[in-house]
């Protein structure tokens, strides 16, 4: 199955993805392995504490159709996976794996987003008591 989508268009620039063979193609280039996104279905839901019948209701998807994009057997068209990424308080690219350009942040940057992703399934008290946390870790990093 060869299906094209178009993202964006921008000054006679057209963005386009592909999906071919449980791969995503993005401009021809680039290429995600549909087993990303599934991992990353079931991280997410790992991270809010929720099950994938809740992921699912979340998203406003049958249960069963979604258990198919965690299981990599299926791939959601590019209208699904936007409502998946707002659904689950992530986004697209977080979901696909896609990375900015490799340079000397790009590990921090991720932890950085992993931590966020993490943030928005907490509780205000659980949040302010990972600050707290983070906090000491500098503070104990300083005074040795």
């Amino acid at each position: 199955m060869d299906t094209t989508y178009q993202i964006s268009k921008l000054q006679d620039v057209v963005i386009s993805l592909h999906i071919v063979r449980g791969q995503i193609v993005i401009n021809g280039e680039q290429i995600v392995p549909m087993d990303t996104l599934s991992k990353r279905l079931r991280q997410r839901a790992e991270q809010l504490g929720i099950s994938n019948a809740e992921a699912a209701r979340r998203v406003g998807l049958d249960e069963r159709r979604y258990a198919h994009y965690v299981g990599g057997r299926r791939e959601p068209d590019l209208a699904t996976l936007l409502r998946i990424a707002s659904s689950l308080g992530t986004t697209p690219n977080w979901l696909l794996g896609v990375t900015e350009p490799a340079d000397a942040v790009a590990e921090t940057s991720e932890l950085l987003e992993r931590f966020a992703n993490a943030a928005n399934g907490m509780t205000l008290e659980e949040l302010q008591l990972c600050i707290i946390q983070a906090e000491a870790i500098v503070a104990a990093k300083t005074r040795r």
